[in-house]
């Protein structure tokens, strides 16, 4: 079995650039999992393992090779580990997958569809809390307009706790979106200010998109005059509006107490 034991090793040079920079991802179509439970999930969401690296002291040959998928196992010494972890916790195993295509046409839809689309959301932090909300209410796809992060960013990974892997994911500009739900007759239900409605007044039973803006600037005026309805979460405090994840997890959690779940 190979062994790497040097942080000068051009591989591992290659490795922590893929942790570092969205361009080095991009341009290599691969990104770094960190996490045993991480890897289980990207495995079962079909991702492609192409190699694990393990710290043999804290996860063992044996359980590295459970979870490589008959990809190439590469024993690592600690300094290694320690420059490519990106996590404090640690669970001495890292592998090396393929990024997934993220087209609107990729996605696979039940007939009753519920999506959660974000618009340029930036913080990685509240992408992963979008994606683990979308992954607890098990939702048939999640979609960002005009992305600002890279969704393979380590904080993204870190965030989502792996749900990353467990959602369908897609990307496109506004007006692509837009295009794809009326060309399925889903009708989308934007969370704004303007001209709205309480959110709970609606009907989401039939194909839904629920949109949500950034907390700064909400949503673009295109999604708001597009919409089947702007929606509105009424507010008894100083405040008009909430955190993101916190504001899509009671819209998308309205819509499946009304589809009896």
């Amino acid at each position: 079995m190979k062994q790497i034991t040097s942080i000068q090793n051009p591989f591992i040079k290659s490795l922590a650039l893929l942790q570092e920079k969205a361009k080095a991802r991009k341009q290599s179509g691969t990104f770094l999992i960190e996490g045993k439970r991480e890897i289980s999930l990207a495995l079962k969401g079909g991702y492609t393992i192409e190699t694990v690296l393990f710290l043999p002291e804290v996860c063992s040959e044996t359980e590295s090779r459970k979870l490589s998928n008959n990809a190439e196992l590469i024993e690592i010494n600690k300094e290694v580990y320690q420059k490519l972890a990106y996590r404090d916790t640690t669970e001495g195993i890292l592998a090396i997958a393929k990024a997934k295509s993220m087209q609107l046409s990729d996605l696979q839809l039940s007939e009753n569809p519920l999506i959660l689309i974000a618009e340029a959301p930036e913080k990685p932090g509240n992408i992963g809390a979008l994606l683990r909300t979308a992954d607890a209410a098990n939702l048939d796809a999640v979609i960002i307009a005009n992305p600002k992060s890279d969704l393979y960013n380590p904080n993204v990974v870190r965030s989502s706790v792996g749900c990353l892997f467990t959602n369908q994911i897609a990307t496109g500009t506004t007006s692509e979106i837009i295009a794809f739900l009326k060309e399925r007759n889903i009708n989308f239900y934007c969370a704004t200010l303007q001209n709205s409605t309480s959110y709970h007044t609606q009907d989401y039973t039939s194909p839904t998109a629920l949109v949500v803006g950034t907390e700064a600037t909400g949503l673009t005026q295109e999604w708001r005059n597009a919409a089947t309805q702007n929606i509105i979460i009424p507010m008894q405090g100083e405040i008009d509006s909430m955190n993101v994840s916190v504001a899509a997890a009671i819209l998308i959690f309205e819509a499946k107490r009304q589809r009896g779940f």
